[in-house]
């Protein structure tokens, strides 16, 4: 059975044929009214305080979740269209972690790594990546606070 998670309220749900109701319509969030809903292989639950982004195929930011502007004070019309890792600012890796998920299409969990703020501070998180499993591809990736 498919599970989801919605990026903006982080409410999970599992639906058998990932469409609203008998429609043709990709399932939306039902406690927060958020347009779609993205689809995990294994259940999993986001850390407190943790911000979900939303990125096509290409890696380039589509929506931001709940917790994306208090970790980073970024607001969507800053980063929509960016590439994720050039947006935030993500430093911390050897190679790509949002590229390795989108190429190798498998999780990536645990990744620890800085983003840059608006204000242009650095500031330590944990990031998860998660590769879409629809037809139209794309990446969802955690980014929680660390201490």
């Amino acid at each position: 059975m498919p599970l989801f998670i919605c990026p903006n309220c982080k409410q999970r749900s599992i639906d058998d044929d990932g469409r609203h109701g008998l429609t043709h319509l990709p399932v939306a969030c039902e406690r927060c009214g958020f347009g779609f809903l993205f689809e995990l292989k294994d259940d999993y639950y986001p850390a407190p305080g943790a911000g979900l982004v939303v990125c096509d195929a290409r890696g380039r930011v589509l929506a931001l979740g709940r917790g994306v502007f208090e970790l980073t004070g970024f607001r969507e019309t800053d980063v929509l269209g960016r590439e994720f890792v050039e947006a935030f600012g993500l430093t911390g890796f050897e190679r790509n972690p949002a590229e390795l998920t989108l190429e190798w299409g498998v999780r990536r969990l645990g990744e620890r790594l800085e983003v840059r703020t608006r204000a242009g501070r650095t500031k330590p998180v944990t990031a998860d990546f998660f590769p879409a499993y629809d037809d139209d591809g794309g990446l969802l990736v955690a980014l929680a606070p660390r201490a």
